[in-house]
Order: structure tokens, then sequence, then C-alpha cells
């Protein structure tokens, strides 16, 4: 029986089992401070659709406290490529519709089915968790802004990232557009848009859009030693920082000075006050 998503993809107060998860295309598995989210359509190279938005967003909002690294990969030849074709037929995908079916829909209600879509990638960016993006084959459209989405990317040597939603007459709207122009700066995110060109491993990381490449062999092992090396930070003093970071770039010079000394009494009494 096809799972059946609700138009709204709201969230829900249980956890996604596994089985729902193997119908939609999901794996997840927690394996003590690190959680693997793994696509597994590798028949469609693992194309999205509005129900795997919906089980990451369930996803996000039961990860088990202990953990502190998320990784996200992809089974089979890609990450994933994107964006599942059926959306853009009448028929659309079997219980989830189409985008025929949702242009239709009031506004109100088509602007909140997105921001629930967004909701699925916007909690990789939690300051509590380091989320990497192990990334090799196609990463197409909702591929490349489910890669972004993470923290850090580390890809195989026959990487494809390309943003292909301007080309179908789409923007990208996965949460893809703000970390895209942090990393690139902004001619590059409108060439790479715009053109929706394809970029390959060794451009990825000259970019930015990678912090490592390596050889498709040794992709597991180089995530599982990032993750390793994660790990040995102090998880208050690694949040703190992760928190500091992501802020940074919306603060003055004076503004970001304030919010180092308030993270820092905090770390520092926590550390040494005495009880």
């Amino acid at each position: 029986m096809p799972v059946t998503v609700d138009a709204n993809l709201g969230g829900s107060a249980e956890a996604i089992s596994a089985s729902e998860l193997a119908e939609i295309g999901l794996r997840y598995e927690v394996d003590g401070a690190i959680a693997t989210i793994t696509l597994d359509r590798p028949d469609k190279r693992n194309a999205q659709t509005f129900a795997t938005w919906s089980a990451l967003a369930r996803i996000g909002e039961h990860i088990p406290d202990q953990v502190r690294i998320v990784v996200v990969k992809g089974e089979g030849p890609s990450f994933s490529a994107g964006i599942d074709l059926r959306m853009f037929t009448p028929e659309g995908v079997p219980g989830q519709g189409s985008f025929v079916s949702a242009a239709s829909l009031e506004e109100t209600t088509f602007e909140r089915r997105i921001a629930d879509a967004q909701r699925g990638f916007l909690w990789l960016r939690r300051p509590d968790i380091v989320s990497i993006a192990a990334v090799h084959g196609h990463a197409i459209g909702a591929g490349f802004q489910l890669a972004l989405a993470c923290d850090l990317r580390v890809v195989a040597d026959d990487v494809k990232f390309c943003m292909k939603e301007p080309a179908l007459g789409l923007v990208p709207d996965l949460t893809g557009t703000k970390p895209l122009v942090e990393l690139v700066g902004l001619p590059r995110a409108i060439e790479l848009c715009l053109t929706a060109r394809v970029v390959g491993a060794e451009e990825a990381v000259r970019l930015g859009l990678a912090e490592l490449a390596v050889p498709a062999g040794e992709l597991a092992q180089a995530v599982q030693d990032l993750a390793g090396a994660l790990l040995a930070t102090d998880r208050g003093a690694a949040t703190a920082t992760k928190r500091l970071l992501q802020g940074a770039l919306g603060r003055s010079l004076e503004e970001q000075a304030i919010a180092e000394r308030r993270e820092q009494i905090v770390r520092i009494r926590t550390l040494f006050a005495s009880g």
C-alpha cells in the first residue's frame, strides 16, 4: 500500500517507523552519538518526493539526545538525482499528489506546504549536532540542496553537483540558496543556478562546496574519520562554537564580540564554578 502523505506534510508526535521509512525510501540508524540517514531508492537514483521531505522532518523531531553527528548519504550509484519526475505529471506520486494538484491550493495552504517541506532540511543546522553529507554520484537539485543543508560535505571523486530547478522553471526552495551564496559568493551562485551546469569534485572543493574529496571507495572511511575527530571535542564547547559561527555573518564585529563573551561566561562557569 502506498504511503499517504497529508497535504500539509505535518509533523507527528510519534517517531516514524522503520517500515514507514522503507516505503518512502529512507533508512535511519542510530549508533551511539552518530545517526545515519540513507536515501534508499537506488533504482530511482534516490529521487525525492513530498514524503521524503516529511519523513526527514519527522526524523529531525525525534533525534535522540545522545546524537551529536548526523550523516546523510545515498544508496546505490547516486546521492540523489533530485525531485521525482512523477511530481511533474498530472498523475503525480501515488498518495502524494503532484505539482499540478499543488498549483490549485489556496495561497496560505500552498506556502505552508512548502514550509513544511523545508523543515526536513532546516533541522540539519541545529547547533547541538554537526551534519555531514557523504555525497557520491549525482547530487542534483533537491539532492544538491540536501547536501547544502548539512554543515559539512565530503564528496567522492565521481560527484556531480547541479542546481537544476531554474532549468525546470522552478526556483531552489529547499533552503539551498542561502548556503550556496555564503559558500561560493553571489556571482558564482547566480552562474551555477542559471546555467544549471555540473560541478565535479575538484571544483567543488575549490569553490568551498565540499571540505574534502576522496576516491569513491574511501568515502565511508573519510566520513567516519571526520565524525571521530568531531566527537573528540567537548559537546558543550562544540555547540556553543557552532552557534557563534552560525551567527557571525549576521553580526557586526562588536556584536560578535559580545556574543563570544556571553558564550564563554557560560562555558567557564560550567567547567570551573564550584557546586
